[in-house]
């Protein structure tokens, strides 16, 4: 099911995408396109220069082409919403040659961790913060992990005794297309990759934005998209799960992109290609019932990403939240 725009007075506008050639902005691609609201305005790609859309993504903008651009040459371009789908540290040349020539869209969205610690940008982790993504003209989308960890911990988190421990993995997508130990699915078979495991940066933009410390443990499997992530937590005082339930059934009610599913286990398989986010596996240890655990799912391409920005365009646009996306309450799951 397709969400259409919430009004017919709001204005389509055109969006520049700079770093398409990634997992992620081929996803935005295809989002973008079937989008009622958003119109590409180019996709830029050193690597894809010149090549058809439609040879690296599922959408075609009826023979649209990748482009490179630079720099100086995208303050020559017109779009109302500038997408920064770049890594660290790669988005810096861009903004300061939109902020020199005073041509700043409407929105810029930065993909990167550049700007997760920036209090001039808007923290774009979509259901924490719609008020302030109404009015931002500077997002910055939260990390994948960072995504998972917040929705999971973020209803409980004034009730923790402690440091909660964060246990992540992923498929290797999230490692980018640029070739490491942590992409290649041949170094992977058989087996998990830890890495990173003390002042991971998610970890840090965790601890942050919750305002409480916690621990994260990245791992990388042999699947191509997909995160589970496992939180093992303290709680000051002892509740049961149908309480936990309740508090999270409660904090998400309105959120049609996160499901709450009890004790029922969410797996990766099932979150694969979904805009949305599931959160279940509640556990109380009886022995110790301070003790309890959760587990959440997202696709680290859509809801770690790409469909998360898709949300905060929506929201700063004045559209529907979630128009363009899949409400993740279809039959089929995707």
């Amino acid at each position: 099911m397709q969400v259409e725009a919430k009004s017919s007075n709001v204005q389509t506008k055109s969006v520049g995408l700079v770093g398409a050639r990634g997992y992620v902005g081929v996803e935005l691609l295809e989002i973008i396109e079937s989008h009622p609201m958003l119109d590409l305005a180019y996709a830029s790609s050193r690597s894809f220069d010149g090549d058809p859309i439609t040879k690296h993504a599922k959408a075609s903008f009826h023979g649209k082409r990748f482009e490179e651009i630079s720099p100086s040459e995208i303050v020559t371009r017109e779009a109302d919403i500038v997408i920064l789908a770049l890594p660290d540290g790669a988005a810096t040349p861009f903004l300061t040659a939109m902020q020199v020539a005073r041509k700043m869209p409407e929105l810029v969205l930065d993909l990167s961790s550049d700007h997760r610690f920036d209090d001039a940008w808007t923290y774009g982790l979509t259901e924490f913060h719609r008020d302030a993504i109404r009015q931002a003209t500077r997002i910055s989308n939260p990390g994948c992990y960072a995504t998972a960890a917040q929705l999971a911990l973020g209803p409980i988190v004034d009730r923790l005794s402690g440091t909660p421990h964060c246990f992540g993995v992923s498929g290797y997508s999230g490692a980018g297309t640029k070739r490491t130990s942590r992409n290649d699915h041949r170094a992977l078979k058989n087996g998990v990759l830890p890495y990173k495991l003390v002042n991971h940066t998610h970890e840090r933009e965790i601890s942050r934005h919750l305002g409480a410390s916690v621990r994260f443990s990245p791992h990388v499997a042999p699947y191509f998209r997909g995160i589970s992530l496992t939180v093992q937590a303290t709680l000051r005082s002892p509740m049961a799960v149908d309480e936990i339930v309740e508090l999270y059934q409660g904090r998400y009610g309105g959120c049609e992109l996160v499901e709450v599913l009890g004790e029922e286990m969410p797996r990766v398989q099932d979150i694969v290609a979904r805009d949305g986010a599931a959160i279940g596996g509640f556990s109380i240890n009886p022995d110790r019932p301070n003790e309890f655990a959760m587990v959440c799912t997202i696709d680290n391409l859509r809801k770690g990403a790409a469909s998360q920005a898709i949300q905060n365009i929506n929201l700063a646009m004045g559209y529907n939240e979630l128009v363009g996306l899949s409400t993740g309450n279809e039959e089929d799951g995707v």
